[in-house]
């Protein structure tokens, strides 16, 4: 250690008191976090690209500083489908620190490990009060039956309204449309059911019929249109 001239010439004085880091709730315990080993827990971060085109969702599992888990969701840009899958690469098998300070390809993917690394290290986890953490795969309840993500798509104009492309329960079809005009349900495709289907080996029509539904006044509705094409 090198010492300024003006620090080689104090006289030493004794530390009187220690004040350790803050306790933060982890995986039902309260822990104080000196190293990256002493950091567990499963929590989101979101990202975002410098010219704000696209966005990720990043879910991390972390166990002993260990990245066990991750589960990477992009939207809005075609590059950012790859970056993703080489994130999910890098990731894995990473301290947070490493994965902090690691380029992830995308710079949403980079917001979102930053984001996250935050929430994280200041114990702002999902699983900060739950006894022990959640287990390795958990991210995947988050996508539901088909292991698809929960995207919302939907497109308007001032002079043609509002058109539904994607919800939660799947691709848009149909919109129901009463006579005033007003979207009162759709008719969509779970996508996920379907291909689930049809790799089970049922005939593509039959699959594509069993994994079609409707909501809301679907049935009622004085029109249908093709939100894609009308």
């Amino acid at each position: 250690m090198v010492y300024s001239t003006e620090v080689e010439h104090m006289c030493p004085l004794a530390k009187a008191a220690y004040h350790g880091p803050a306790p933060i709730p982890q995986e039902g315990k309260w822990v104080q976090a000196k190293e990256i080993k002493d950091i567990s827990g499963f929590t989101h971060g979101v990202g975002w690209c410098a010219p704000q085109q696209g966005a990720c969702k990043l879910t991390l599992n972390i166990k002993d500083g260990i990245i066990e888990e991750a589960l990477v969701e992009t939207l809005g840009c075609t590059g950012m489908t790859h970056s993703a899958a080489m994130a999910s690469e890098i990731l894995i098998g990473k301290t947070i620190l490493e994965a902090l300070n690691t380029d992830l390809v995308c710079d949403a993917i980079n917001t979102a490990m930053r984001e996250l690394f935050l929430q994280i290290v200041y114990g702002r986890s999902q699983s900060a009060f739950s006894e022990g953490g959640l287990v390795v795969g958990a991210s995947l309840e988050d996508l539901g039956k088909g292991l698809r993500s929960q995207i919302g798509t939907m497109f308007a104009t001032k002079a043609k309204g509002p058109r539904y492309l994607e919800m939660a329960e799947g691709y848009i079809k149909r919109l129901g449309v009463d006579a005033d005009g007003a979207i009162i349900g759709y008719e969509f495709v779970n996508l996920g059911k379907m291909m689930d289907a049809i790799k089970k080996g049922t005939d593509a029509n039959e699959a594509l019929k069993g994994a079609t539904g409707t909501y809301g006044r679907f049935a009622e509705a004085a029109k249908y249109v093709d939100p894609r094409h009308e």
